[in-house]
């Protein structure tokens, strides 16, 4: 996989703060020697936050946020600063964009708290530079930049790459198997699936398994059961798309261990636990309770969509409840979750570890159970003991 095929999630996400006409959008361009942000004398220029995949030497392939202004006015204003704000859980690195020969003011320091609290590394770039001859003293994650005359901006990408967090290695498969194992990946072919390719989790699974020397068998479930009887006995685990649990199961022997993308990905983004304890709370669901089923990717959602349509679809007939349902995709996401009795969210491959976590740890803090697709499915077909034993959880 080349750098430029990096995906979005395994990126490490920068992105810049400030006041309206800091010169945040002109740092941007000047950063990535690109036009990539619309610049202007007119405060407030940058509206949505704009998002750029690149790379960025010496760091390598990452992602460009560029902000709205924090100080932004009126009603249309604070919405663009509340998204703003939701930026934060998903950045790795926060530039804060300041004026030189002058000390942060209100809403500079209030966001700089947030990113604290939010244990974000983060440099003050103090730009303007050429306009001001401030001896203003220096912390190690503070610079002076002049955007509009190039000063010290290689400095500043210098300085990101010093404090450039550590990439988390959490394995997704690796570590359960050996070479010269023989694992059989079961992908069905259906209407959701992408036409011409395999989806982000299934890619990355193969990947996984080459790295460690082990041998990728793939099939459509319709040709499982053919398969297993060729490999004769000598698979070491099969791994499903989720959708296809029930019948799969029923194919794979008991000896065989068996689990799921999606059921992968949760252990590999960090939530496996907190989504096999969170799926107890489908049985405990009543009439009216409401439950958010939310996708960290956005697609054309097709007739027999598994978010908006299988999961609620078997939901309802296993608890035999009349739930209501609310979806969200890509980075939308509620702030709120007091109406809501259950959280259901898919992996989360299109989605940064930080972000995953963060969405996890709203949950958690509003007391909701939170669980994924690959856990909830497993559940409701009945082999979640079975799905999980492999990534050595006992329930």
């Amino acid at each position: 996989m080349g750098l430029n095929d990096t995906p979005v999630a395994q990126r490490l996400h920068i992105a810049f703060f400030g006041k309206r006409n800091a010169g945040k959008s002109s740092l941007v361009n000047a950063v990535t020697n690109q036009n990539l942000a619309i610049i202007s004398d007119v405060k407030g220029t940058t509206t949505d936050p704009v998002y750029k995949t690149m790379e960025l030497l010496p760091l390598g392939p990452v992602v460009i946020i560029d902000t709205a202004g924090i100080d932004d006015e009126g009603e249309l204003g604070k919405l663009r600063v509340a998204k703003t704000k939701q930026v934060l859980n998903k950045t790795d690195i926060a530039i804060l964009v300041a004026e030189k020969g002058r000390s942060l003011d209100k809403d500079e320091t209030e966001l700089l708290e947030l990113i604290k609290s939010k244990n974000i590394p983060y440099i003050i770039a103090y730009n303007k530079a050429d306009l001001t001859d401030s001896s203003k003293t220096l912390a190690d994650n503070e610079i002076t930049v002049s955007a509009k005359e190039n000063i010290n901006i290689n400095e500043f990408k210098d300085l990101i790459g010093k404090i450039k967090p550590q990439a988390k290695e959490n394995p997704l498969v690796s570590d359960l198997i050996e070479k010269g194992d023989i694992i059989v990946l079961v992908c069905p072919i259906d209407a959701a699936a992408p036409k011409g390719r395999l989806i982000l989790p299934q890619q990355q699974t193969i990947r996984d398994i080459l790295d460690s020397g082990a041998i990728n068998v793939v099939c459509r479930d319709t040709e499982l059961a053919d398969t297993l009887e060729k490999l004769n006995g000598k698979v070491k685990m099969v791994i499903t798309d989720s959708q296809a649990f029930a019948s799969v199961s029923k194919i794979v022997p008991e000896e065989i261990p068996l689990t799921s993308f999606s059921i992968l990905m949760a252990r590999y983004k960090g939530f496996l636990n907190t989504a096999a304890e969170g799926v107890k709370a489908i049985m405990k669901l009543e009439d009216g309770d409401k439950i958010l089923i939310s996708e960290g990717c956005t697609h054309h959602r097709q007739c027999e969509d598994i978010g908006s349509v299988k999961i609620p679809r078997l939901l309802k007939k296993v608890t035999g409840k009349n739930v209501e349902f609310v979806t969200t995709s890509g980075t939308e996401f509620p702030t709120d979750f007091s109406e809501y009795k259950l959280i259901i969210h898919c992996g989360g491959c299109m989605l940064s570890d930080r972000e995953m976590q963060y969405r996890m740890k709203c949950a958690i803090d509003a007391n909701i159970p939170f669980t994924n697709y690959g856990i909830a499915l497993a559940f409701m077909t009945g082999i979640l003991k079975r799905s999980v034993k492999p990534l050595g959880i006992e329930l």
